[in-house]
């Protein structure tokens, strides 16, 4: 088949860019692997950090893309990378309209919110979760007449006289069929699903740990690299522990994402007392939300399934975690910590701007992960861990009684709180996570990719994940909004050397 533009991979990024490309005027065709539409956007918290936004502008919030280019370098100056200030300005500058052009598609926010160290509130929470993006793009997809292919996993990419001009696929049960474009956009996501390439770039651990999107597994990096390309900041990831998905999905992941209804909740939110946002949004948080790294400077411990101990729990444990028993633990501590993190400022989790969840939230809405007991005995009944193993690690976990002891603890963490008030507690499983990889491939302003000697490859553009570039996205919304931006641009980038190589062509023809 032909096309003006093919774009691999349909998450945020990939039909942003699909969008863009159809809306310039080219013929597009979408691939997408997997046999429904929105990658790891559609398991995203959601939020979208920008300036000059009309929800801004209704709270009288005086912002610029400038100072939110300033902003960025407060959540990176510990990273001991340098940023890529081209794409940083590309992001900030284009990202209010970003925001318009969702919200002209149908897309509301709850916002904007604030997140420290943002010197002004600016970050945008989709309304209401973040499948309302995907429900959206492709739908506008559609009306521009994309041709969407889906369970259309993207092989290779083909060259002709240097220049990538097509795209082989495979579908289950088909021959590997070739999409023949005069541009390709690669937004097939990032490696954090692609035990392999995490070995071979990260860590033997990490390439243990699960993906929240298992299906990333680093396609379009690895056909880019096939051709010339090279990718930057491989080592970097995102992720931690964070609590097992429930066995239902919430109620709010039910809600139709529909414009005229979501413009209704978003009024109804934003002039409802605090209390009604919080429970609107209490679903999600105790769903999706890491624990607070608070809970264990107080005093809790992690344990294995078994009942153990494995590390400081007040250091990172990515690395340890990721080789206990089928990878996962349980958060112990005791009546005292409990009525501790039950009421501000001590919060088991938190969505920045908008909520907090405490001891009592989990227990009203997430009850699957909560466990208690009025002695150790029981709690570890109550996991299915050994009672010996378990009240072994307390024990030895907690400091002596009498005053100048010294008994260290095993793993030599330094701030220990005795656990011996019932009743004790266990959340759980916690597994660790990895949300996303950080490593990108090398393009330019323009989205197009880059050679070992930086040279645009010919007809090749990367979007999101795949095109990240060595720019740095801490914080919340970053993401997000580089996905859609450099989607929406890489794709209408694509369109206009699709439609100035059509014009070569065609003169080169009729001559």
């Amino acid at each position: 088949m032909k096309a003006d533009v093919v774009v691999v991979g349909g998450g945020g990024s990939g039909l942003a860019a699909a969008v863009g490309a159809a809306t310039a005027g080219a013929r597009v065709v979408l691939l997408e692997k997997n046999h429904n539409l929105g990658g790891t956007t559609a398991r995203s918290i959601g939020s979208i950090t920008a300036t000059q936004t009309r929800y801004q502008a209704r709270e009288g919030i005086s912002d610029t893309p400038a100072e939110h280019y300033r902003d960025m370098e407060l959540f990176t100056k510990n990273i001991p990378r340098p940023d890529n200030d081209v794409l940083r300005r590309v992001l900030t500058e284009n990202v209010p309209e970003t925001v318009r052009w969702l919200g002209s598609m149908g897309v509301e926010f709850l916002g904007p919110l604030e997140e420290l160290p943002h010197q002004k509130r600016r970050m945008h929470n989709v309304l209401p979760n973040s499948r309302a993006y995907i429900f959206h793009l492709e739908r506008e997809a559609r009306r521009a007449g994309v041709e969407i292919i889906t369970s259309a996993r993207a092989k290779r990419l083909l060259r002709t006289d240097g220049r990538v001009a097509a795209v082989e696929f495979e579908q289950a049960g088909k021959q590997v069929q070739t999409v023949h474009a005069r541009a390709t956009v690669l937004a097939a996501g990032d490696y954090a699903g692609g035990s392999e390439m995490k070995g071979a770039l990260i860590s033997d651990a990490v390439a243990r740990t699960e993906a929240v999107n298992p299906t990333n597994t680093g396609d379009g990096l690895r056909m880019a690299i096939e051709v010339g390309a090279r990718i930057i900041n491989g080592d970097l990831f995102g992720g931690g522990a964070r609590f097992v998905p429930p066995p239902q999905p919430s109620w709010i992941s039910r809600i139709p994402p529909s414009a005229w209804l979501m413009r209704l909740v978003s009024l109804v939110l934003r002039h409802s007392p605090k209390s009604v946002v919080r429970r609107f949004v209490m679903g999600f948080l105790t769903t999706v939300m890491v624990p607070s790294h608070e809970l264990f400077e107080a005093g809790a411990i992690l344990v294995n399934r078994r009942g153990q101990r494995f590390a400081d729990e007040t250091r990172g444990m990515s690395f340890d975690l990721a080789y206990q028993p089928d990878g996962i633990a349980y958060i112990v501590f005791d009546g005292a910590l409990a009525e501790k993190f039950s009421r501000w400022p001590h919060y088991i989790s938190t969505a920045p701007g908008i909520a907090y969840a405490y001891v009592d939230d989990y227990e009203k809405n997430r009850p699957d992960l909560v466990r208690t007991a009025s002695t150790l005995t029981g709690l570890a009944k109550s996991i299915g861990a050994d009672p010996e193993q378990l009240e072994r690690a307390v024990a030895e976990y907690n400091p002596p009684e009498a005053a100048g002891a010294d008994r260290p603890d095993p793993f030599e963490r330094k701030h220990r709180v005795r656990l011996a008030t019932g009743p004790f507690y266990a959340l759980g499983p916690v597994k660790n996570y990895i949300n996303y990889t950080d490593g990108g491939l090398a393009v330019n302003e323009r989205h197009e990719v880059l050679d070992a000697d930086d040279r645009p490859i010919p007809g090749l553009f990367a979007a999101g994940s795949n095109g990240q570039g060595g720019l740095l996205l801490k914080g919340h919304g970053h993401h997000l909004g580089w996905a859609f931006t450099s989607g929406r641009l890489a794709g209408r980038n694509a369109a206009l050397q699709s439609t100035q190589r059509g014009t070569q062509t065609a003169s080169v023809d009729a001559a």
